[in-house]
């Protein structure tokens, strides 16, 4: 500075106006050479770099440049440019140099956040974050680097040592925990989630407090995102997956099978005993023969040993018409390929009620996929719907107006 205000005085300038013009001079050299570092650290440092990662059989750091840490970081090269050329202005070196630290200490926490972000991009590479999630984690570092950055960028600024700032946080610990309850809180529970392993990235998890039913596509600090199955997205405060109830159905997706449970409610009117004739036409039936057979010598025998008058059926032993239906429903469902035989599998009567007796089908389908899974499901009852007639027996269903319009026509006197 002194010898460019020397030169320009000899050149034949007031003193004063050759100091002004020199702080021009160097402001401009200053900021020339800042551009032209951050030029070289941009278009030729940071192409070389990118070039080589390209170019390499690694792929975390890809994901590192795709994240942008590198170009955060070079910004710092004209911020070291001004502050090593602070001392040039004497009177504004002190505001300078800390301005120049304050920049430079943003730009780290920056950087280090685009770190953060990349290190859990690159976990994300592997099946194991679908079980062990860390976003939580590194958003907890994250505070913890903002908390001490800010107070590193305070402590600066006042020109005092970071300790005692620090110290003073211990008095501000009340209002802290009320600011950062609901991070303490998903600290908490994303430690007790992973622990336990209660919920993973695509899981589907159902939570009808909160209108969740969908796959879990997010667990951050915070929150759990759910893409329901209409495409919405329900969001979830963590610490409520620990306090509350919620179906996971990993578990069905994991064994393979997928739970059938559903009931068939029979008119209880047309519920009888087997004639000869209906035993005869269940024999051909393919499901039945084994069981028709089988079924009529051990009645015989039973109804033989203790003498028992036959002709009238209220006497012994007799097969049924629902007794039939169940047994055939039964092995319809053990022979279908869609039906996992090694999972429950009953045809099981519930207690009769207004609605007819209900005949519940209980069973697991081999295929989880929920369009496949209704599909098996519709089949099976469409068929069983179809079939019933066959044994004598009646669904029930509610009249309608058309039952009672021939009920009507079968009552109106003819003319």
């Amino acid at each position: 500075m002194e010898y460019i205000t020397k030169l320009l005085v000899d050149y034949g300038l007031e003193t004063r106006t050759a100091g002004y013009l020199a702080n021009v001079i160097m402001i401009l050299l200053i900021t020339g050479l800042s551009m032209v570092a951050n030029f070289i650290t941009k278009k030729i440092v940071l192409r070389i770099i990118t070039h080589y990662i390209n170019n390499n059989r690694y792929t975390w750091d890809n994901i590192i440049l795709e994240k942008k840490v590198f170009q955060k970081l070079s910004h710092i090269v004209p911020a070291l440019i001004i502050y090593y050329f602070a001392s040039v202005f004497p009177s504004y070196q002190i505001w300078i140099e800390k301005a120049a630290v304050v920049y430079i200490m943003v730009v780290m926490i920056l950087v280090l956040d685009s770190f953060l972000n990349a290190v859990n991009a690159i976990y994300q590479t592997f099946e194991v974050s679908k079980i062990k999630p860390i976003k939580g984690y590194l958003q907890v570092v994250k505070i913890f680097i903002f908390i001490i950055g800010g107070i590193l960028i305070i402590a600066n600024l006042i020109g005092q040592s970071p300790l005692i700032l620090l110290s003073g946080i211990g008095a501000l610990s009340a209002v802290l925990m009320l600011v950062f309850r609901d991070s303490l809180l998903g600290l908490v529970a994303g430690v007790q989630l992973t622990t336990n392993d209660m919920v993973r990235v695509g899981d589907w998890i159902e939570m009808p407090k909160y209108g969740a039913d969908g796959d879990v596509i997010d667990i951050s600090l915070n929150t759990v995102k759910v893409m329901n199955f209409d495409k919405t997205i329900t969001t979830i405060p963590s610490y409520a997956l620990i306090s509350d109830s919620f179906r996971n159905w990993r578990g069905m997706q994991a064994s393979g099978g997928r739970r059938i449970k559903r009931p068939v409610y029979i008119d209880t009117s047309s519920i009888k005993f087997c004639t000869d004739e209906m035993i005869e036409k269940f024999k051909s039936i393919h499901y039945l023969a084994d069981y028709i057979s089988a079924k009529e010598e051990e009645i015989r025998a039973y109804n033989e040993e203790r003498q028992i008058d036959t002709s009238n059926r209220v006497n012994g032993r007799a097969m049924t018409n629902i007794g039939v239906f169940r047994i055939y429903i039964e092995n319809y469902l053990k022979q279908h390929p869609k039906i996992h035989k090694g999972m429950s599998l009953m045809v099981r009567q519930l207690e009769p009620g207004e609605h007819g007796l209900p005949l519940e089908i209980y069973a697991f389908s081999n295929d989880t996929n929920w369009v496949n899974y209704e599909g098996v499901q519709s089949d099976i009852f469409d068929h069983i719907f179809a079939i019933a007639p066959e044994f004598g027996l009646r669904l029930f269903q509610n009249p309608t107006g058309h039952d009672l319009q021939n009920l009507m026509r079968v009552n109106q006197p003819s003319s």
